[in-house]
This record gives structure tokens, sequence and C-alpha cells, in this order.
């Protein structure tokens, strides 16, 4: 069964070529997912892989790709860059809480802070059950989330500044509001892009909403334990710093364990 709260929270990807125009360039996670990479073999499974930021990268230097997304556009977008690649990817429109790809792999990765779109404890249950199933004994899972900081949840509920960026000749101003249920540790944010020309002024204007689980470090580090998974280290980036309680991220290197 398909989680509803997922297909009721994916506004921010509707476009995907316009995703891809925004977020495409960033590839801070690949030096960290290639040094885990060359130390297994076999199939890597990308988890909510999206238009396959991380993926082709990968597929790139010759490993064996599995891509999994609930977002059929996205998918397909990815598809379409992997075959002007030439590059032989496994794409399956799944949901992660219950996904089926047929193999276990000895590495598993889940990034761009996606394991905040699930958001109750049975949903971050169920696909931590899904890869757990999917992993080698020994294998390894990666994946991020944002630090639950006082700064990143208790934001003014006012439309605030966040980036800057081109699409083409327009230039985008990208402006954000939020709103945190401290309950249930969900954040609803409201995006607004501002499409300008080339002399500043705005054409068009797109909003989209997106709501996202925040999970402590304490909180993560018993829902691991619970599903027997080890956690190797966890860093304030990819980079392989330390985390601390001045934290952004939290990159979290887990190893499954053998049954109990």
């Amino acid at each position: 069964m398909t989680n509803r709260i997922q297909l009721d929270n994916l506004e921010e990807y509707n476009d995907p070529s316009a995703y891809d125009q925004e977020n495409n360039h960033y590839v801070g996670e690949l030096p960290l997912l290639l040094e885990w990479a060359g130390k297994v073999n076999g199939p890597i499974i990308d988890l909510a892989c999206g238009t396959g930021r991380l993926t082709l990268p990968l597929a790139k230097e010759g490993y064996q790709l599995i891509g999994i997304d609930v977002h059929k556009g996205m998918l397909e977008q990815a598809a379409k860059k992997a075959g002007k690649l030439n590059l032989d990817i496994q794409w399956l429109q799944q949901d992660c809480t219950n996904f089926q790809a047929g193999i276990r792999s000895p590495f598993i990765y889940m990034v761009g802070n996606s394991i905040q779109h699930f958001h109750t404890n049975e949903a971050q249950d169920q696909l931590l059950s899904s890869i757990k199933q999917h992993l080698q004994e020994d294998g390894i899972f990666i994946f991020d989330t944002r630090f639950p900081s006082a700064n990143e949840l208790l934001q003014p509920a006012t439309e605030e500044y966040w980036k800057t960026y081109m699409d083409g000749e327009n230039e985008i101003d990208v402006y954000t509001i939020s709103s945190y249920d401290a309950l249930k540790q969900i954040q609803h944010y409201t995006t607004i892009r501002k499409y300008k020309d080339h002399s500043a002024k705005i054409i068009d204007e797109k909003i989209t909403n997106i709501s996202l689980r925040y999970t402590y470090p304490l909180e993560m580090e018993r829902l691991l334990k619970e599903h027997t998974l080890e956690i190797v280290n966890v860093y304030k980036d990819w980079k392989g710093t330390s985390i601390d309680s001045d934290s952004d991220y939290m990159v979290y290197i887990c190893r499954k364990l053998p049954p109990r």
C-alpha cells in the first residue's frame, strides 16, 4: 500500500526539470558515497533517488545502481538523463516504506534529507524494516537529516529570503515561510519562487508546500538500534566532521548487525 502522507507531500517535486535546474549542481555527498561504494561488491540502492542526482555519478564510475522513488515524474527525468549518458540503471517506482528490489544489497543510501518525508513513527519503522530486509549482513546504510536545532525549528512565520539561482535567462529569488508543530515534530514549509527578467521585474511566482519530520539524535540512536542498525559514525556534514551541538545536519553511517 502506498504511503498516503508521501503522496500528499510531493508538490516540491512536480516539476522535475525545474528541480534539476535548482539542485542538480550540488553533489557534496558524492566523495563519501564513492568511498563506501569502493568497499563493497554488488548492486547499490539509491533510495528516494529523485532525478538521479547521485545515482548517475555513481553509475558513471562503473557501479551497478538501482534507483527507487515514489514519484513517477522524477524517475522519468532520471531515466531520460541516464539514457543520454548511456548508463544502465534500473529505476523502480515504489514506496520506500515497502519497496521490493528483488536483491540484497551491500550498500543502500538515502540522501537529500529524504528520511524527513516519513512523518510518523510507523512510517519510520516501515522504512527501516524495508531497508534492513534489503541489506546484506554487515551491509552499509548511509543517510542524512537536518539537525533539529532551535535556529532550524523556531523560525519566524514570515516570508524569509533563502537563496537565488538562475533558470536560463531568468533569476529566481527563493523565499520560505515556516511553521513548526512541536507535538508532531513536523516543520511545515511554504516555498515562494519569484521569477525575474533581465530588468529585475517579477514575471512569475510559484508557491509549493512541503512538511518535514525532525528527529533528535538520541531518538534516532534508539530507532536505529531497534532495527539492528549499528551507528558506525555520525557526522555534521559530508566531509566527515564530528557532530556537535551547533550542527546543521546529521549524516549517519550504519551497519546491519546479525539477528539477535
